[in-house]
Order: structure tokens, then C-alpha cells, then sequence
């Protein structure tokens, strides 16, 4: 069974967190979310969300994707080293690393962006030119084990992205 890691903070972007939450558990996927402490966190649009466990109890080698919802949350998950240290390991060891919208910022932190097409929202565009990155601005962008998308329209199109990818690994 494929597991997923989803990362939580405060004024995550509530469909962004929710969507590919629900979708990746209807797909039979195990969901796991983390963040700094387990308490409700407020999403920017008024959810609450509780995560699953803290960022420190994560085992690395047990997801087979971690995915970056978007908001204002990237801004306060690229903080903390035990997310960038993550990304950077999910990254290099050729595992699913997903960010949607402002999620990329969170990859520029982590230093995995430099020479990879990749989109998010159109107010990181320098941010991601000037981490590196060949910035498309496509709604959806997939270099090798990384995905990124624009905003919550391309949320649908990112899932089905992901989930092609995730069972083809798991066909070969």
C-alpha cells in the first residue's frame, strides 16, 4: 500500500490540504499528516485541521510521497529544519515531492528546485528563477520525482498527475 505524507501548518490553503487528502485516501493510499505540534490548525479560509503526528515523529523511509499544500503555510514550514532535511532525503532518494501554489517555496529552502522545470503560484515566479528552477508556469509541472501546480484549479489535474505515478512505480 502506498503511503502519502501530507505537511500541515497554520493558514494552509484548506482545499489544498483537503483535496488531495481525501483523494489520495480514496485511492486506497494511506494518508499520514505532520506537523510542528498536534493541535487544530486554522486553514485560510476557516477549516480546522488536526494532524496525524508531529514532524519529529516522522520516519522518512515509510512514504512513498510527500506532498506541500500551499497558503501561507510553506512560509512558516520552510522554518523548520526537519522539513527541509525531509524534502532534500525524499528528494535525492528519487521519492514522489509534490508542492501546489506557494508549496514550492518550501523546495527553494530545501535547495532541490535549481535546474527543474517547475511551476507554482505567479507571485513565486522570481523566487523560483532565482533559486535555479525553469519556472513554466504551466498549471501542472512534473520533472522526474518532482510535481508542482499553479493554485487550487490545477488541484484536479496535479492528483491524477501524482496517482499515475504512484501506481506506475508500483506496476514495475
Amino acid at each position: 500500500m502506498k503511503r502519502i505524507l501530507i505537511l500541515l501548518e497554520e493558514l494552509v490553503e484548506d482545499s489544498e490540504f483537503l483535496y488531495p487528502y481525501m483523494r489520495f485516501k480514496e485511492e486506497g493510499y494511506e494518508v499520514v499528516s505532520a506537523a510542528p505540534v498536534v493541535r487544530e490548525y486554522k486553514g485560510k479560509k476557516g477549516m480546522s485541521f488536526k494532524p496525524d503526528m508531529t514532524l519529529k515523529d516522522i520516519v522518512h523511509d515509510s512514504f512513498d510521497c510527500l506532498f506541500i499544500p500551499g497558503g501561507y503555510a510553506p512560509d512558516r514550514l520552510r522554518r523548520y529544519t526537519e522539513v527541509l532535511s525531509l524534502v532534500r532525503r525524499h528528494y535525492e532518494e528519487g521519492r514522489l515531492v509534490c508542492a501546489v501554489c506557494h508549496g514550492p517555496w518550501v523546495l527553494i529552502s530545501a535547495k532541490v528546485v535549481e535546474g527543474k522545470r517547475v511551476t507554482g503560484f505567479m507571485a513565486i515566479k522570481d523566487d523560483l528563477i532565482n533559486a535555479g528552477a525553469e519556472y513554466t508556469g504551466e498549471p501542472v509541472e512534473a520533472d522526474k520525482n518532482l510535481i508542482t501546480a499553479t493554485d487550487p484549479n490545477s488541484m484536479l489535474e496535479m492528483i491524477r498527475v501524482v496517482i499515475n505515478k504512484l501506481n506506475k512505480e508500483a506496476q514495475q
